[in-house]
């Protein structure tokens, strides 16, 4: 790409919720040397999950341009504009669709990078997710563990596992805890589907309150991810402000928005069940704690934590505990609370500049399923994005030349309304009465 030769670099970021949007445009500014000239369009994927303009403002990330697209406006994006580098932060079936539709798109001309990887912690289909992701040019490892892990799975099925790369989470930053401060501050990072029943919610709320009411002279926060009506990468059937609209609430306790750096700016302990927050908080060497209230469960996502030093429960947090996090640990999960983040991305980079200059530009994309190593599984996740079984958009597959005109938009709205409607309200009814 002629633009990589004069330090200007055109970067194109695809995502699907508000969390990787924010995963993958600060993934793109790490990716880029300081001293570049960089143009960012971001390209949101028209989905349950797009992000609502209060998301994107609170994710705090600016781009040069951002436009709502289908699937398949994307792909005729990719092939009317010229980028350098593109990064997919999508769900794994998202990535493999645009894998495969971006193939059947550039052929054997010229291409961008293609760079994809996850949000936060694996903890759950890591062989599915992975194999998912197979075929962009850097698969991102956000630390060695998971780098290890990552290399181990393409191996172990015969798949090329030379894209690997080991980064860190583009969202590590701010200034390291120096001690309590006045009011002293319970932060707790709330999860749309972590744990996902009333009892267990209700239970994780209670004992927030509860320890409020035991601790007066501290500030205990509800830092929730987003408003209701809003979708982020998870569903959330049971938002946690409808859950404390009808309890008793003491008045040091309350519910914050906002961007989880300025929240931990006045964090003196994060509480969570699992939540990525909990290694921003390391990171910055705030006190963390990890809940076993519910169980040390894969389903939780907690499991991922054994070993760190930080798993306590309510208990131990009300009668004073704090926890000491293992720094062979932290070190392993690409926190950096040593220091050495500010070089954690530079592999990466040296990788994408030796792309750039490749002589005779990139090969096609090459993902592990096709055709014939999944006639059973890739044509219905290409299907379920509107592609046919070789990457081309099927007839009558969403597409428009123009943006949506008022007529468009409302109906849009009002299917989105409606689904939200039927996971938050509808579905819970229904599946009580299936318990019954």
């Amino acid at each position: 790409m002629p633009a990589s030769a004069t330090k200007s670099l055109r970067v194109a970021v695809l995502a699907d919720s508000d969390t990787r949007w924010k995963w993958g445009a600060l993934t793109a500014q790490r990716l880029t040397p300081a001293d570049a000239e960089v143009r960012l369009d971001g390209y949101l994927l028209r989905g349950r999950a797009t992000p609502t303009a209060r998301q994107l403002k609170e994710v705090g990330v600016r781009a040069d341009s951002l436009r709502e697209v289908t699937g398949a406006e994307f792909l005729r994006a990719m092939t009317d504009e010229s980028y350098d580098i593109l990064v997919l932060a999508l769900v794994g079936g998202g990535v493999q669709a645009m894998l495969h539709g971006l193939r059947a798109a550039w052929g054997p001309g010229e291409r961008p990078v293609v760079v994809t990887g996850y949000v936060g912690v694996v903890y759950e289909k890591l062989a599915d997710g992975l194999l998912l992701r197979h075929g962009a040019d850097l698969v991102l490892a956000n630390s060695r563990h998971d780098a290890d892990r990552f290399r181990a799975v393409y191996e172990g099925v015969g798949a090329d596992a030379s894209a690997v790369t080991e980064v860190a989470l583009p969202f590590l930053g701010g200034a390291p805890y120096t001690g309590e401060q006045e009011p002293y501050t319970v932060v707790f990072a709330a999860q749309p589907s972590v744990p996902d029943s009333r009892k267990d919610r209700t239970y994780l709320l209670n004992r927030l309150i509860e320890h409020a009411r035991r601790h007066p002279e501290r500030e205990v926060l509800l830092k929730l991810r987003s408003k209701p009506g809003e979708h982020t990468t998870h569903i959330e059937e049971l938002p946690y402000q409808k859950l404390v609209q009808n309890a008793d609430v003491p008045a040091n306790f309350r519910l914050v928005y906002g961007h989880m750096g300025e929240v931990l700016d006045r964090t003196d302990l994060l509480v969570t069940v699992s939540s990525t927050a909990a290694l921003e908080a390391l990171h910055r060497r705030i006190p963390t704690v990890v809940l076993t209230d519910l169980g040390v469960r894969e389903v939780l996502g907690n499991h991922h934590f054994t070993g760190s030093g930080c798993l306590a429960s309510w208990d131990q947090l009300d009668a004073g505990h704090r926890p000491a996090p293992d720094e062979e640990w932290v070190a392993r999960q690409g926190v950096a609370a040593d220091g050495s983040y500010g070089t954690a991305f530079d592999t990466a980079r040296e990788r994408i500049a030796a792309l750039l200059q490749r002589p005779g530009g990139l090969p096609p994309l090459a993902p592990y399923y096709t055709p014939q190593t999944a006639p059973g599984y890739l044509p219905g996740i290409l299907a379920r994005h509107h592609l046919g079984p070789d990457g081309t958009p099927l007839p009558g597959a969403p597409a428009a030349d123009k943006e949506p005109g008022p007529v468009r938009q409302i109906v849009r709205r009002a299917a989105r309304g409606a689904y939200r409607h039927g996971v938050q309200r509808v579905a819970p009814v229904i599946r009580r009465m299936g318990e019954l």
